[in-house]
């Protein structure tokens, strides 16, 4: 098995997809032992607040059969 060099601008590719992510992946494409595509997938994650008051009020609601949204 021959040992490949990688080319410096792909490299700096590879970084530059790194850069900035908190979540997600980085993923690499590889076509006969050469690099073809770098996908970036980021998530972005939000923090949900509790109220320290729940509302455990229901209502009823009736639909009448010709009522449209």
């Amino acid at each position: 098995m021959s040992e490949k060099q990688i080319d410096n601008q792909w490299v700096e590719r590879i970084l530059q997809s790194l850069e900035g992510i908190e979540y997600g992946s980085v993923e690499i494409v590889i076509h006969d032992s050469q690099i073809t595509q770098i996908d970036r997938l980021e998530k972005r994650r939000f923090s949900i607040k509790k109220s320290s008051t729940r509302k455990t009020k229901t209502s009823k609601h009736s639909i009448k059969a010709d009522q449209t949204y």
